[in-house]
């Protein structure tokens, strides 16, 4: 008993000094963005900007070994694939082969992980903490968010593979039934949505979920190595942490590269059937010297004028040209594609997520052709996609974040595949074989049988065109940003280098192989980063559980203590005693489940003895009472029986969230 009033007297004289000294020991003041942005750095400044902002400054403006070892490698690459086009072709495509054969598997066991990974973030009360400081709010409205986010992700793929995937699925390359069969056109659209649905997203939001928790949460740079620094600590700033930046430099110039290949491809096939301009490399080079200047310029208006007014417009554009579609189709056929092939997707998503079919070999190679091809494309397009949606993203839960970003274009994806997969299929079985159409004509070929088709064929050059502008500028963003030391603000002239280099390559691509050659590079280019994203999944993971449990986060989503400075497991290790944790609580006006783990080293009768003197002395605080000496004189409340009325519902170690105690 002796003991147990020790504790009391220890919890009841720690938590007077608290609520005492409270706004001089912990001001819950937030800085505001006036004052932040006098450090130049907005209200995301790191502890050294802050300190030095000068000297920050200067550092960003330096030459970085980032900056000059991507563009030795990627000049290099540049330079060997205009040389040598024949050699460049074969030898890639060898690589490739090997690379899909012996690391197919790793491919899709870590983008099946990160789904997974990600639905836990979204229904733990992880997904309540914030990316942000305390009562930061969103820079962009939802809407425009989102329309950034998705015209950045996807928009020349969806475009280009919209209406040529569900086709070549069905009538040149099925994974099972046999070719044009009724089994092999259901297969076309699952695998479809499979492809483009929740995996693709869940790589993009897992990564840029990584980003915007360290930069805006842990007030860390903007750069990949410093997720890395839960594994690592010191090193993950050293060379480690620069061969990291240095593949995600690389993954994102191939990626993007591959991207607006397709779309320079796609566009010179459209004006072939508009216009009858011959669909040539010429053509096709003329046309990215065009995309180039426009998106340089673009890039001058800064992200949120230029990239945030074209996203918008994309997006608008987007779903005018996939209703119109929807109308001049077999509308009542699409519904019902949508609906059976959403249904088959979310049945044999399990399936489809673990299967590299070692025992049959042609469907194995199908695998490879496909769906690895998919999984090294979102891999490489991960940190261009990732840095720009967290760039958007500051103030927003990890639980919205994730939901927006994952479902939101996962259902649009489906819409798109179902209302243009439907419109070719319908052709080709009519019995117009678009199968023997180059890819990046299928589209408008198909479009060609519809009323208004030759006025949607414009349409879709237009919307390629804008979707090549927003994702090129938005790369050289990125690559400027990572090229300068995690600058959010990078300079004009190194995103102008980068948009030149993204162009220079993508025509060598092109002219040393077309399609073939940007799927090998891009597959390569993946298999590097494919492990940096599986250790930054383990260090976010860690991160996050840190701060959970020094947050209080256990059985349920509760608000959170408005903390200015951000718990960093790589610097603060040390165990929190009980006291220190009810003044974590009490700063916050709010108790939480943490004072449960606090307790966990007590007896029964020590725990109760705790959480009454606690729910006292908060009920004391609450109403104003000051008196010490009154706070032991406190109901205590009685085992299964609510607590008095005015005490505020102390949270305790066998407390459920109406207030009621009791201890076993």
């Amino acid at each position: 008993m002796q003991k147990n009033k020790k504790i009391s007297e220890e919890l009841k004289t720690e938590m007077h000094e608290l609520h005492r000294d409270f706004h001089d020991l912990y001001p819950l003041h937030t800085p505001s963005n006036e004052e932040d942005r006098e450090t130049g750095f907005g209200s995301v400044a790191t502890e050294e900007e802050k300190a030095d902002p000068v000297k920050a400054t200067t550092e960003k403006k330096k030459l970085t070994p980032v900056f000059l070892l991507s563009l030795l490698i990627v000049a290099g690459l540049t330079a060997a694939c205009l040389a040598w086009p024949s050699q460049f072709l074969a030898a890639t495509s060898q690589l490739c082969d090997t690379i899909s054969t012996d690391f197919g598997w790793f491919y899709l066991l870590l983008v099946a992980l990160i789904v997974i990974v990600c639905m836990v973030f979204m229904i733990s009360p992880i997904g309540n903490i914030h990316l942000g400081n305390p009562g930061d709010k969103p820079t962009f409205s939802r809407a425009s968010w989102i329309a950034m986010l998705f015209s950045a992700g996807m928009g020349i793929g969806l475009v280009f593979w919209g209406a040529a995937e569900p086709l070549a699925h069905f009538a040149t390359s099925t994974p099972g039934p046999e070719v044009g069969s009724v089994e092999a056109l259901r297969d076309a659209f699952q695998y479809s949505f499979f492809h483009w649905g929740f995996s693709a997203w869940a790589v993009y939001g897992i990564v840029a979920l990584a980003l915007a928790y360290f930069r805006f949460r842990k007030k860390e740079k903007a750069l990949f190595s410093v997720t890395l620094k839960p594994l690592f600590g010191k090193h993950a700033t050293g060379p480690l942490g620069t061969a990291v930046d240095v593949l995600t430099v690389l993954a994102t110039v191939i990626g993007v590269a591959t991207s607006l290949g397709f779309g320079a491809m796609q566009i010179n096939g459209g004006l072939n059937y508009l216009f009858g301009i011959p669909n040539n490399s010429t053509v096709q080079l003329i046309i990215i010297g065009i995309t180039t200047v426009c998106f340089i310029a673009s890039s001058l208006s800064g992200i949120s004028r230029g990239v945030r007014w074209l996203s918008n417009a994309n997006v608008i554009l987007a779903v005018a040209f996939v209703l119109a579609a929807l109308a001049i189709g077999p509308t009542a056929q699409t519904m019902n594609v949508l609906v059976t092939s959403t249904g088959d997707y979310l049945q044999n998503f399990i399936s489809m997520s673990f299967n590299v079919a070692p025992f049959d070999q042609s469907h194995h190679d199908w695998i490879k052709s496909w769906t690895i091809f998919y999984w090294a494309w979102w891999i490489s397009w991960s940190p261009f996609v990732g840095v720009f949606i967290a760039r958007i993203s500051r103030g927003r839960s990890i639980r919205e974040f994730l939901l927006c970003v994952i479902l939101i274009p996962t259902i649009f994806s489906c819409i798109w595949f179902a209302v243009f997969g439907s419109l070719t299929t319908a052709v080709q079985i009519g019995g117009v074989n678009l199968a023997n159409l180059p890819t990046e004509t299928v589209l408008y070929g198909a479009l060609a049988h519809y009323d208004f088709g030759r006025v949607l064929s414009m349409v879709a050059v237009v919307l390629v065109f804008s979707f090549f502008i927003t994702s090129a500028d938005s790369a050289s963003f990125v690559l400027g940003m990572l090229s300068e030391n995690g600058n959010l603000e990078p300079r004009l002239r190194t995103k102008a280098i980068w948009g030149v280099l993204l162009s220079a390559l993508t025509c060598v691509l092109l002219l040393s192989g077309g399609l073939g050659a940007l799927q090998n590079v891009l597959i390569i280019s993946a298999l590097p980063f494919s492990f940096v994203i599986a250790l930054l999944l383990v260090s976010l993971h860690k991160e996050l559980q840190h701060e959970r449990v020094q947050m209080g986060l256990f059985l349920r989503p509760l608000i959170l203590p408005k903390a200015d400075k951000p718990f960093r497991s790589y610097e603060d290790q040390k165990t929190l005693k009980p006291i220190e944790i009810i003044r974590k609580s009490v700063k916050a006006d709010q108790t939480v489940m943490a004072f449960a783990k606090a307790t966990a080293g007590m007896t029964t009768a020590e725990r109760k003895e705790a959480v009454a003197v606690a729910e006292g002395v908060l009920a004391e605080m609450k109403s104003g009472e000051k008196k010490p000496s009154d706070a032991s004189k406190s109901p205590k409340p009685e085992t299964g029986k609510p607590a008095p009325a005015g005490t505020p519902g102390f949270i305790g170690p066998d407390t459920d969230d109406k207030g009621i105690v009791g201890v076993s």
